[in-house]
């Protein structure tokens, strides 16, 4: 995957680069496969803004994607690599021998006319999914489940792969891509191989209206707002912040506060922390 940068007709150009998607297929997404989105603008059932900087951006269909793989034992055939406007990484449009087509998670390497599988049986190449358990130790592995036959939630991001570092009785320990080592049933489904698109983190927005063509608004410092309407607001000129350390508009701590809950049912199942501890 390429990164495409253009000439400096204005500033904005000069430092905008993109993705170079002539690696996908030109082709219209499958229309059985589309849903509708409504957009939220960040507010819940009852109208108030729950995620702030949200709203606007441009139109989307939903791309109703397998994340289960559950259609096992059967090939299925790559008809077209498509971009995805919901996800930061490539869908791939696969048609089973039975004639149905669905969208899976695109891994790199994986092209039109290649075959993919998923069960017990499934060789361990790009695009073939298997149960973890049947999964040889030190694959690289994407799209994990954490509950069998939930479908995949770890691992599903541009670029990103874990890789399988042991087997121990119902459980294999997993290394997530931020370093976390995590038990995960033996029995849950993992994609082979590294998720497409593995230059997404290097291209540069370069101007403010892409950032709003994404849904996204912007974001006013506390610094700068009126004391009754950020903890931060308020005093002469550049003013610090007037405590001993930042915090949210809502008056909790801003850096290194932990969200996660100290009595976590899950904590059994890391071994090893993503921060190393």
């Amino acid at each position: 995957m390429a990164i495409k940068s253009y000439k400096p007709t204005t500033p904005s150009r000069r430092q905008m680069t993109v993705t170079d998607y002539s690696v996908l297929s030109k082709v219209a997404p499958e229309k059985s496969l589309l849903a509708p989105m409504k957009k939220t603008a960040g507010r819940n059932s009852y109208g108030r803004i729950t995620v702030r900087h949200r709203g606007g951006g441009n139109r989307r269909k939903y791309r109703i994607i397998d994340f289960k793989r559950d259609k096992q034992g059967m090939n299925a055939t790559v008809l077209s690599i498509e971009y995805d406007p919901n996800r930061s990484a490539f869908i791939a449009l696969v048609q089973y021998e039975d004639g149905e087509k669905r969208y899976i998670i695109a891994p790199n390497g994986l092209a039109v006319g290649d075959v993919v599988t998923s069960g017990a049986h499934a060789d361990i190449k790009p695009g073939n999914a298997l149960a973890l358990n049947d999964i040889p130790v030190g694959t690289f592995i994407h799209n994990i489940e954490l509950y069998p036959g939930k479908g995949a939630q770890l691992v599903r991001a541009a670029g990103n792969m874990a890789q399988l570092m042991g087997k121990e009785g119902n459980y294999v320990l997993v290394r997530l891509p931020s370093g976390e080592m995590r038990k995960i049933p033996a029995g849950c489904m993992a994609s082979i191989g590294q998720v497409s698109n593995i230059d997404h983190e290097n291209v540069s927005l370069g101007k403010a209206g892409r950032t709003r063509h994404l849904g996204i608004r912007p974001t006013v410092r506390g610094s700068v707002m009126n004391p009754n309407d950020h903890p931060h607001g308020g005093g002469e000129g550049k003013s610090p912040v007037g405590r001993p350390g930042p915090v949210t508009p809502w008056g909790k701590p801003a850096l290194g506060y932990k969200t996660r809950k100290t009595h976590n049912r899950t904590d059994k199942f890391i071994v090893k922390r993503r921060n190393g501890k």
